[in-house]
């Protein structure tokens, strides 16, 4: 058998594969990202005489990292996760999944800007046909997805939380508590009927990137051109839609892991951490609620040219600066989990 055969039924077979292998996949795709940009921003440079691209191109690595902290993103990448928790998958791959896909559209649209098609700046045009119907695809389709898992989540928090009422009146610990049940899983199975692995997030993340309606992947694009028509080599403007995608990859995969191993725990070690679960479920429920409700409303205002005040604010909110208001409050709920945990342990250290 030849190593690319080797490869393929490993590939069929990854679902079944440990954690440990998917995860070295999973951040290995990762460095041969960060490798491919270098490699183009040295192969374009080699010649000197582009003092530009080096900073141009850190400059769009900082912009993925950036990007991946929009709440949207971390929303649907959290709330997925819990999903697949729930159904007893270990989803190592879900924020590698959708980083990929919404960076796709970007890197798409970056060759494009270095083959020289002006159609990409129309897209980049606030009032365009184009720039209209791209948005309204990408805000209603993430808007959607996240109503959807908004939903899920809030049924699955529910059963959280009576399950902790539960067991702090000394009651059983059932962990199917994790897990949608009813009326809400008849209700989104089939709207969620496709989304069964990780590697469906793709499509999600690729469609969440059509709206090109993000300062940072508009500043991207607007950067390559600049950077084009300054008489950047191909191959280091190449390298710029490149890095951006190997810096959001990097910070989308570490938080779909780390939100994997915090849903987790509460499988492992379901007395001490239902509170936990309870907790971060319903933050992540509300996240991904909130903003399904801001996506949606641009989107009416923006499909039915609407002037309410309502849907004009709504749509009008930010998520970048929010989504680092996001990740440190599900870092508070874990440190504050892990906490009395942490105290037994120096307790019976000092006993001992």
């Amino acid at each position: 058998m030849t190593a690319l055969t080797r490869f393929a039924v490993m590939y069929r077979e990854r679902d079944s594969l440990p954690v440990r292998t998917r995860l070295l996949f999973t951040f290995g795709a990762v460095a041969a990202l960060h490798l491919a940009a270098v490699v183009l921003l040295l192969s374009g440079t080699a010649g000197g005489g582009q003092p530009l691209a080096l900073g141009l191109v850190l400059t769009a690595y900082l912009a993925g990292v950036k990007h991946s902290y929009d709440w949207d993103h971390l929303a649907a990448i959290d709330n997925s996760t819990r999903k697949f928790v729930a159904q007893r998958q270990d989803p190592v791959s879900v924020g590698f999944a959708f980083s990929l896909g919404h960076s796709s559209v970007v890197i798409l649209a970056g060759v494009l800007v270095v083959a020289g098609a002006t159609m990409v700046g129309r897209f980049m045009e606030d009032g365009s046909a184009g720039n209209l119907v791209l948005g309204l695809i990408g805000s209603g389709v993430s808007g959607l997805f996240l109503l959807a898992m908004g939903i899920f989540n809030g049924s699955a928090f529910v059963r959280a939380a009576q399950a902790y009422r539960g067991a702090r009146a000394g009651g059983s610990i059932d962990v199917a508590h994790l897990e949608a049940t009813g009326f809400v899983a008849r209700l989104l199975a089939k709207p969620l009927s496709r989304v069964r692995r990780p590697r469906n997030i793709y499509v999600i993340g690729f469609l969440f990137g059509l709206g090109f309606d993000t300062a940072t992947t508009i500043g991207l694009l607007v950067m390559t051109t600049a950077a084009s028509l300054a008489g950047v080599s191909p191959l280091a403007l190449i390298a710029l839609p490149l890095a951006f995608t190997a810096a959001m990859t990097l910070c989308d995969s570490l938080n779909g892991v780390a939100m994997m191993r915090m849903y987790r725990s509460a499988l492992d070690d379901p007395r001490r951490k239902l509170g936990f679960n309870a907790a971060v479920t319903g933050i992540s429920a509300v996240s991904a609620l909130f903003v399904a409700a801001i996506t949606l409303a641009g989107f009416v205002n923006t499909a039915f040219r609407l002037q309410d005040p309502l849907t004009t604010w709504l749509g009008a909110i930010g998520l970048g600066d929010a989504g680092l208001l996001l990740i440190a409050l599900l870092l508070a709920v874990w440190g504050a989990a892990s906490l009395p945990q942490r105290r037994r342990a120096a307790q019976a250290g000092s006993a001992g």
